[in-house]
């Protein structure tokens, strides 16, 4: 495999993630980029293509078709392409990965990679609704006979508003303690880990930490998942400056952060029990193939925690630990801020929030920020390589996309 062209990260920028009924699309995507352009020193004019990610605002505002036209052609884009982007959870990262394939094809020297979410609307059955399509809406009794295959019975009470995922999260989890004696405890050490990161990020949905007993004792979204193990819906967006060796010359960036491997995928078809070939675990090597380093070298990560089940299954699946083995990891403090494999140090999506567009966005902003030294009093000592791991969507009881992008300080 041939080495690919060198990417840097120059800039990144974030919005306060949260309830924000004040804030538009447009108002989220203006301050998120006018910071990411400021980090980078760079201006408007410098950025020669936008990729635009968002999964929302068609359903919930009816803003079909040309969405990122409308966001970014307000705060003054004009002129150079702008691609919209939607990948499910997994739209930000994607964003990421289509903004370094643009600079590595030489199509252009300093692209803009931006996501963006506002699901906080008056309407809870139809916010929660979003994610119904995130599975085969034409084969839903195939969709739950993987879940009952996976975990058991499912809900099918439709007169109460809820989330599909939630019960495909609780169904792997309930197979993953089936198969290898996971704990609610340990889910619930999990959730506190992320409650209590998120305590010192200025920029996460909840701020508040929360033990163990407390989250066991809240109420239950599906068993074994309660409220604080599952992510809020937020509003929010991240964006992020990428450019080549030209476009760093040109913006003369005083902290660029390179890309090591930037890769997407789709998964295969497998037995359900077959973690080894699933789409995750295929696209980690792949990433680590192409960065030249193993799961052993990254100090610093963050994963698509929807869940405390998520967060834990994907620390096997990246291979921090084995197969089977992501709960002991977890109750022994080793992904905990101070341990071995720091994971979610933002308090990850079940604390820092989840606004579907911009959450893989907001990984790499967090990232970019331990890798440069600035994380404050979250700052995991030494980072050099870290890690973030963006997935989406449901396909044969595993995610419909994955992707892995690979920071190097």
């Amino acid at each position: 495999m041939s080495t690919p062209t060198p990417v840097w990260i120059v800039g990144v920028g974030m919005t306060p993630f949260g309830v924000r009924r004040d804030a538009s699309v447009k108002d989220l995507t203006r301050d998120a980029v006018t910071e990411a352009l400021k980090d980078a020193g760079a201006q408007l004019s410098d950025v020669q293509a936008a990729y635009f990610g968002n999964t929302c605002q068609d359903v919930l505002e009816g803003q079909i078709v040309v969405p990122g036209q409308m966001a970014l052609r307000t705060m003054g884009f004009e002129r150079v392409p702008v691609i919209n982007v939607e990948n499910a959870c997994a739209t930000g990262a994607t964003a990421l990965h289509q903004a370094v394939l643009h600079l590595r094809a030489g199509a252009a020297d300093v692209v803009l990679a931006v996501g963006v979410e506002k699901t906080n609307v008056d309407d809870k059955r139809k916010m929660l609704g979003l994610f119904d399509g995130g599975v085969d809406v034409h084969d839903t009794d195939g969709v739950r006979a993987v879940l009952r295959e996976l975990g058991g019975d499912v809900p099918t009470d439709e007169n109460v508003p809820r989330s599909m995922f939630m019960d495909i999260y609780a169904a792997l989890a309930r197979s993953h303690m089936n198969t290898f004696g996971t704990t609610k405890d340990q889910l619930a050490l999990i959730a506190e880990k992320n409650h209590t990161h998120a305590v010192d990020n200025p920029l996460a949905h909840f701020r508040k930490a929360m033990s163990a007993a407390e989250i066991l004792a809240a109420r239950t979204v599906a068993e074994p998942l309660t409220v604080p193990m599952c992510a809020p819906l937020t509003d929010g967006a991240a964006a992020a400056v990428v450019v080549n060796e030209a476009g760093l010359r040109r913006l003369a960036a005083a902290r660029p952060v390179r890309v090591l491997a930037s890769v997407l995928g789709t998964g295969s078809v497998r037995a359900l029990s077959d973690w080894e070939h699933s789409v995750s675990r295929r696209v980690a090597r792949a990433a680590y193939e192409q960065a030249g380093v193993g799961p052993q070298d990254v100090s610093v990560a963050e994963v698509h925690d929807a869940s405390a089940f998520g967060e834990l299954l994907q620390t096997e699946l990246l291979g921090f630990c084995e197969i089977g083995a992501g709960g002991e990891l977890a109750a022994s403090g080793a992904t905990t801020l101070g341990g071995r494999i720091p994971v979610n140090p933002s308090g990850g999506l079940e604390s820092k929030g989840h606004p579907m567009g911009a959450s893989g966005l907001g990984q790499i902003h967090e990232l970019v920020q331990q890798l440069r030294g600035d994380s404050g009093i979250r700052q995991v000592p030494g980072a050099r390589i870290a890690l973030a791991e963006n997935g989406g969507g449901m396909y044969a009881g595993e995610e419909a996309v994955a992707a892995i992008t690979l920071l190097g300080s």
